[in-house]
């Protein structure tokens, strides 16, 4: 069964999303690293990864419901953060927001009453709740840490959460 216009082009609009995502990850991931947060660079670079696969997971379905693809060019990332707390704070907002466009397809999904999307679009639900508590966790243990990026660094290789 096919897609409708409207879901496909949200859905496309979310495969852009993700990519704007895993682009500004790696940025970060290089900023990180630049500042020799080898850890936390290596946390965000898989990251990274993680968005670049929600964004091809997504593509893969609007293709299988004989959807067109349609990509997007991508803004160019953030080169430089105020600070690493500033960086990861903006990563937990980032992962806000996309909650809320996945309830967002969802919503268009029940209204249109598309079970099978539906059905897709749980394991992205599940997913971001994942992903917001674990960049919150983050946020909080960086603004504890503050200005001593040694601390954060030994936390993240201490966590093995890179």
């Amino acid at each position: 069964m096919a897609i409708s216009e409207p879901l496909r082009a949200k859905l496309n609009e979310q495969v852009t999303n993700e990519f704007i995502a895993s682009q500004t990850y790696l940025s970060m991931a290089c900023a990180f690293d630049g500042l020799a947060q080898k850890n936390l660079a290596a946390r965000f670079r898989k990251q990274t990864e993680e968005e670049r696969g929600h964004a091809l997971k997504i593509l893969g379905y609007i293709l299988t419901q004989a959807g067109k693809v349609r990509l997007q060019a991508l803004p160019e990332p953030p080169a430089e953060f105020p600070s690493v707390v500033a960086a990861i704070e903006a990563a937990h907002e980032h992962e806000q927001k996309v909650t809320r466009q996945i309830n967002a397809l969802v919503s268009l999904a029940e209204k249109e009453q598309d079970y099978a999307t539906q059905s897709f679009l749980k394991w992205f639900v599940d997913e971001q709740v994942e992903e917001v508590e674990a960049m919150q966790h983050l946020a909080q243990v960086a603004r504890l840490a503050g200005n001593s990026l040694l601390q954060l660094e030994a936390y993240m290789a201490f966590t093995g959460k890179s």
